[in-house]
Order: C-alpha cells, then structure tokens, then sequence
C-alpha cells in the first residue's frame, strides 16, 4: 500500500475517533439520575475578572448519588461559584454552607428521561454525521490520488468498513448511555 493511501486511511480514522471522543464527552455531560462531577462541566464563574470553568476553581465531589459538593479554592468566591451554577441554566439549585456548595440533585421524572434519551440521541446523531462527513472527505481523496481502479475500490472498501466500525461503536456508546438515563 502506498504512502498517499496510508495517510488518508490514517487520518480519516484519527478524524473518526475525535468524533467518538466528542460524542463521550457531551454525553457525559447528560445527567442520568445521580449527581456526577461532570453534570458542572459547562459552568463558568467570574475569578478575578475572568470567565473560569469551576473545576479549575474549586474541587467537585460526590459524598453520595444524589448530592454535588463544591469546595472552592478561595471561601470568597462561594457566592461566584453559585451564581455560575444559577446562569449555567442545570436546574439546580446551589446552597452554601459558608465553607462549600452543596447541590442536591432531584430524581429525574419519566418526561425528563424521555428528554435526556432525546439528547443523548441527537448526540449520537451528530457523531454519525461527523463519522460520514470523514468517510465522505476520504473518498473525494481517494478519488484525487490517481490510483489504479482496483487499488482505488480496495482502499473505498477499507474506508467503508472503517465507517461502519464507527457507526457501530457511536450506536453502542448511545445505548449504553440510553439504558443508564432510563434506569430509574
């Protein structure tokens, strides 16, 4: 195999797997029930002057399934820290015992799964896509490279069967992902 179709297959797969990266880290951000640190990876809070993420101000734990404490760096900000939480829009609500925050995280309803599973699909969607688009793109390489025909199908084929390994892999992580969110 030649150097030119090594690099397309290499980094279209390099492409696919950020996707996969991607899809992990939004759903991760999907809440399912019980409370995990990752539910606050899209607060920001103002820290002298700059919109901060809260994990690079404070530590974020969870003494139990249905509870976030936030313990900042520096007590001055506790009030910072759950106006970010307010304006991130999560549907909780922060309260602050003079030394943390403590957010507790209310069981999901059916309709709010039913939402979450909707998301979490959409996601999923968004990474088939991404998939494609790089399926796609190698393609209209290969088609460029100037190869003889039979090499040219052979490296579509290897293409193909990358992007349906993928397509696969995205549809296994959703599954996963839908099974934890309904779990009630």
């Amino acid at each position: 195999m030649n150097e030119e179709i090594e690099f397309i297959i290499d980094s279209t797969k390099e492409s696919m797997e950020q996707a996969i990266q991607h899809l992990r880290k939004q759903l991760a951000s999907i809440r399912a029930g019980k409370a995990n640190p990752s539910m606050l990876s899209s607060v920001m809070v103002e820290y002298y002057g700059a919109k901060t993420p809260i994990n690079q101000v404070s530590n974020i734990n969870t003494p139990d399934a249905r509870t976030l404490t936030i313990q900042p760096f520096e007590k001055s900000i506790i009030k910072d820290i759950e106006k970010g939480i307010m304006n991130a829009n999560l549907g909780f609500n922060p309260m602050n015992n003079g030394e943390s925050v403590i957010i507790n995280v209310p069981p999901l309803t059916e309709e709010r799964r039913l939402q979450l599973s909707k998301q979490a699909k959409a996601e999923a969607e968004e990474a088939k896509i991404g998939v494609r688009n790089d399926r796609r793109n190698a393609m209209n390489e290969i088609k460029k490279a100037d190869l003889p025909e039979d090499v040219q199908k052979d490296t579509e084929d290897d293409i193909q069967k990358l992007t349906d390994s993928f397509i696969e892999e995205i549809d296994k992580i959703f599954t996963g992902k839908e099974k934890e969110i309904m779990t009630v």
